[in-house]
């Protein structure tokens, strides 16, 4: 049965749109609680803000969760400059040279917007001789603020402060080869991919074998999204963005199996059923082990949780910078959730 690739790319291009970094992620979340009412499933959340959707199978002696974050990176202002420009702190580990150039967003804590572009601190070639040559750190980048601000007192009387969200533009573009060309693919693609399993089951009436709970989380990028879950979860599958580059196995067009990542091994006997499902669906898979890599289902474990734990997902080049990934790439994830919940 085919997957609906346009539903999942107008899905996300739209979650896309939304600016969700760690700490600020109420809208993201409202929209896809919305679009889950829609197709009539019922939704929860947590103190926290987490997600989750539940859907009934045919069996209740065991629930299975499945798991995709739609935090992403971002910036936060530290300090308000005396020139008027923002000072900066990092949420989560965007790789910080390539953002350089990039349009942001400053949001207000009392609800106004700002454009601005982050830029180095020697941003001009023809007035500073270290233009090309500073380091790109944290400390040596900040916001040029689209309004006429010279001061620290100018920038206060709009009403930006310390600790306001500062949102990176995302720069999206779906090409004509499949291609999807995006920061934050990690992770609003998968919780696309997870979006078009639900409109999957609900379009063709189909009926999984067990209990799910799609599960949205809001912390990912700082280490402890899912750390919380609902206790009669007995696996959690976390659907995350497949690593590529060194010794990696996995390519943009397919889905990748993690076995292991920086917080250990996934459950043996789980991540085996998936290789076994992906053979049996013809589906392109990769085995492979992230170096430096840490998913939900590492959350939940840490945090006590007694789940058996496995973690696939698209390939998607360049992670924590410009990222790719290819359409294939995600209805082969989405092919290999749909045997899983519909394996008896």
């Amino acid at each position: 049965m085919m997957m609906n690739k346009e539903y999942v790319v107008a899905f996300a291009k739209k979650l896309l749109a939304i600016d969700s970094p760690t700490g600020y992620t109420k809208k993201a979340i409202d929209f896809i609680e919305e679009e889950a009412k829609r197709f009539g499933y019922q939704t929860k959340r947590n103190h926290k803000g987490n997600l989750w959707i539940y859907v009934k199978g045919n069996h209740h002696h065991k629930t299975l969760g499945l798991c995709a974050h739609c935090d992403t990176l971002g910036l936060m202002v530290r300090s308000i400059k005396s020139d008027g420009k923002l000072a900066l702190t990092n949420l989560g580990g965007p790789i910080i040279p390539t953002l350089d150039g990039e349009y942001c967003r400053i949001y207000t804590r009392d609800g106004q917007c700002y454009s601005g572009t982050i830029l180095s601190t020697s941003p001009a070639a023809h007035v500073y001789k270290d233009a090309s040559t500073k380091k790109r750190e944290i400390d040596e980048m900040e916001v040029r603020i689209d309004e006429v601000t010279y001061t620290k007192e100018d920038t206060q009387k709009l009403g930006i402060q310390n600790g306001d969200i500062v949102a990176i533009d995302p720069k999206v573009q779906i090409t004509e080869s499949g291609f999807i060309k995006s920061r934050f693919l990690d992770d609003k693609i998968s919780v696309s991919a997870l979006m078009g399993i639900l409109h999957h089951l609900k379009e063709n009436a189909i009926t999984p074998a067990y209990d799910l709970i799609f599960m949205m989380s809001t912390y990912e990028e700082v280490g402890h999204g899912m750390a919380h879950i609902p206790d009669e979860i007995a696996e959690l599958l976390a659907v995350d963005m497949g690593c590529i580059g060194l010794d990696l196995a996995c390519t943009e067009q397919d889905v990748s199996i993690c076995a292991k990542d920086s917080s250990g091994p996934y459950d043996y006997d789980l991540t085996s059923k998936l290789i076994e499902l992906a053979k049996r669906e013809t589906v392109s898979y990769a085995i492979d082990i992230y170096p430096q890599y840490g998913s939900d289902v590492s959350a939940a474990r840490n945090a006590g949780n007694d789940i058996k734990g496995a973690l696939i997902g698209p390939g998607v080049h360049a992670s924590h910078g410009m990222e790719r990934t290819h359409i294939d790439g995600v209805l082969n994830t989405m092919k290999l959730i749909l045997a899983y919940i519909c394996e008896e």
